[in-house]
């Protein structure tokens, strides 16, 4: 079968899509993904499947914001149905975000089901406008706010898609600590990064006590701006540090790592606890609908992770909570293994069964319905890559 996965904008939205892809793609069907500029722009992923950038507009409060936003909506819609007729997919799977809302408008108009993921524990905007017309939306979490009860027939819990590599991690011993060993760090804001990570951070590791503080072996994630600022924080408290504005190779830092400061975005958290990793996370008070908070809510419940929120976040409250779980290296590892008994590592195979169990059914047409005739398998052109 050929799928169409719409997502773009930010990591939380493309790397799902990427893991869906690559499942679907392990199962020989044929994939294409529809993003805008931003998202075809994140590096590493996507490679060798064909990627087309359709304009998306953001729906804003400024009356010419807004008029902008339905011009791009409009246009990206008119071309999403012009790429379809040329290659009906069986099946189109929307990430949520703006740039998601003109190929799944396209797919309702013409009668192509869709699915919606959601990866946050707060039903999107995006998503919330287009659950009436979904035939399925798959969730990240079990408590899924911002959900009208009458959609509620469509959930199927299926978490949130992480890369293989990070799912191997959780199938992997935690990595050894004792009093004595080096303790691995990593501070990640997402993938625009976070000023407030590479303020506070670094005071806080000052704030510990010069045998823990002279254990430490980090490695961050920092704004462009900030980099510059945050290294030489760390070369007069003599911390060794890895530092970069971003991640490309997660699954190997994530697998280094002893704990994880970071915020509480959807991809985040699937990948700290598919790998089974204890972290101290910092929710991003502006998200929409305060949905991190959200997020962070099930590993903290479980006792893999601790929360501060962001106005509580000071060097002396993150160094006394990582002197707590340094303290005694069975609890680090016991946190980790919580932060793991709420992972779902197969929630890309999940994904995957559901949409071909939509796909199928949709190809069971009413008596004197005529098929449209199956389009060749979606393929990248020669030398792509996203």
């Amino acid at each position: 079968m050929n799928f169409v996965l719409a997502a773009g904008g930010t990591g939380g939205h493309m790397i799902p899509a990427h893991a869906l892809a690559a499942e679907l793609r392990r199962r020989g069907h044929g994939v294409m993904l529809i993003t805008d500029e931003r998202g075809k722009r994140i590096p590493g992923l996507f490679l060798g499947i064909e990627v087309q950038a359709l304009p998306a507009g953001r729906m804003s409060l400024n009356p010419l914001g807004f008029i902008r936003g339905v011009g791009a909506v409009i246009a990206g819609r008119r071309q999403a149905r012009a790429l379809f007729r040329a290659g009906r997919p069986d099946a189109v799977i929307g990430f949520g975000g703006y740039p998601a809302f003109p190929t799944l408008l396209a797919a309702g108009s013409m009668a192509i089901p869709t699915v919606l993921h959601e990866q946050n524990a707060v039903l999107g905007r995006v998503n919330r406008l287009l659950a009436g017309r979904a035939s399925a939306i798959a969730t990240a979490y079990d408590r899924i706010l911002r959900l009208k009860p009458r959609f509620r027939s469509k959930i199927a819990l299926v978490g949130n898609p992480v890369r293989e590599e990070v799912a191997r991690l959780g199938e992997q011993p935690f990595p050894a600590f004792d009093d004595f060993s080096p303790l691995k760090i990593l501070i990640t804001g997402g993938s625009q990064g976070a000023s407030i990570l590479g303020e506070v951070v670094p005071a806080g590791f000052a704030a510990l006590t010069p045998g823990l503080r002279h254990r430490l072996q980090i490695v961050q994630q920092c704004r462009a701006d900030d980099i510059d600022q945050v290294r030489e924080a760390y070369r007069k408290l003599e911390i060794p540090a890895e530092l970069m504005t971003y991640i490309e190779d997660m699954p190997a830092k994530l697998g280094d790592a002893h704990l994880v400061i970071a915020r509480a975005g959807a991809s985040t958290i699937a990948e700290l606890t598919a790998a089974g990793r204890p972290a101290i996370l910092i929710p991003l008070p502006s998200a929409t609908d305060d949905h991190q908070t959200a997020n962070a809510a099930e590993m903290a419940r479980a006792g893999g992770s601790r929360t501060i929120a962001q106005p509580r976040f000071t060097p002396d409250a993150l160094a006394r909570q990582i002197e707590a779980l340094a303290a005694d290296p069975e609890a680090l590892a016991n946190a980790a293994a919580r932060a793991l008994s709420v992972g779902r590592p197969r929630a890309a195979q999940d994904l995957a069964d559901l949409i071909e169990r939509i796909a199928d059914k949709s190809s069971l047409l009413p008596v004197g319905k005529v098929a449209a005739p199956r389009p060749r398998p979606f393929t990248a052109p020669a030398g792509a890559a996203a």
